[in-house]
């Protein structure tokens, strides 16, 4: 199986790690989650040499999502956009409304070139990782995996220590942790997962040592 690399670039006052993954033998690329300061992303994607393939969405928040439409167009307009579920299309059309509320300028509503959907798989760097629909943190919150890797693209789901906010007015706090107990930990303790925010972890790691998730 083809080594996937992995560089976290922290980005905008939020600190969301935007990443971006790729195989050094084909240099493909897929950035996942760009939520702003598209130049620093840019000049990450220069150094390493790779070449984008697509734009990956977790959800539909601005930190996650506010700089997709603006790298698209600095990648030339055919890189295609995919995720999140079609259900986080309100957030994700209220992009530039966030940008008012929190004072921060460029960001762009946009929309997909494809949604995905639980069921799905979406192809990363030539690696095919199975779509879970998450929900709680957004209503259209998508996890992406690869157990034969053994890792996760987590997004807002889940934290080293902590889970994602769900006092928004379409938060769902039982159907977060639901998604987390039904759908993530039985896929193994030894999956590691990158997530939106600060260090990653383990599966077995948060199971046994974070807070939110003892019953």
């Amino acid at each position: 199986m083809a080594e996937l690399k992995v560089a976290l670039l922290p980005v905008t006052a939020f600190q969301q790690n935007c990443a971006i993954l790729w195989d050094d033998a084909s240099k493909r690329a897929t950035v996942v989650d760009p939520g702003g300061d598209v130049p620093r992303i840019r000049a990450a994607l220069d150094q390493l040499g790779v070449s984008v393939e697509q734009i990956l969405l977790t959800h539909g928040h601005i930190d996650h999502a506010g700089g997709a439409a603006e790298l698209k167009e600095d990648l030339g307009g055919d890189v295609p956009i995919v995720g999140p579920d079609a259900r986080d299309r309100f957030l994700l059309g209220a992009i530039e409304l966030q940008g008012d509320m929190y004072g921060l300028r460029g960001v762009r509503n946009v929309t997909p070139d494809r949604w995905l959907a639980e069921g799905q798989t979406v192809s990363i760097a030539g690696q095919e990782f199975a779509v879970l629909h998450c929900p709680g943190h957004t209503p259209g919150h998508l996890v992406y995996v690869h157990t034969g890797h053994r890792f996760a693209i987590v997004g807002d789901v889940l934290f080293q220590g902590s889970i994602g906010r769900t006092d928004f007015p379409y938060g769902d706090h039982a159907a977060l942790l639901a998604a987390i107990h039904d759908k993530l930990l039985p896929l193994g303790d030894d999956i590691a997962f990158i997530c939106g925010h600060g260090p990653g972890s383990t599966f077995g790691a948060e199971r046994r040592g974070n807070p939110f998730l003892q019953r």
